[in-house]
């Protein structure tokens, strides 16, 4: 990988590591700094969207960091 995809895939691990975490507000932050380096990275525009999800509705407490689809897109 050349620099930049580097430090994008650094940057998004962080992100989802702490998604899995359930630190949403932090994984935020963790991904739009991945998006600072690709500004429209599909997968952290995602987390962000589940992150804001969780934070507006959290999951429940056995939550195993998969996220489930309740409506058809």
């Amino acid at each position: 990988l050349d620099a930049e995809r580097t430090e994008l895939v650094a940057r998004y691990n962080r992100g989802l590591e702490l998604y899995k975490a359930a630190k949403f507000q932090e994984a935020i932050g963790a991904f739009r700094e991945a998006l600072e380096v690709v500004p429209l990275d599909g997968p952290s525009l995602t987390y962000i969207d589940r992150c804001e999800d969780y934070l507006h509705e959290p999951p429940p407490s056995d939550w195993d960091g998969v996220y489930t689809l309740t409506a058809k897109g």
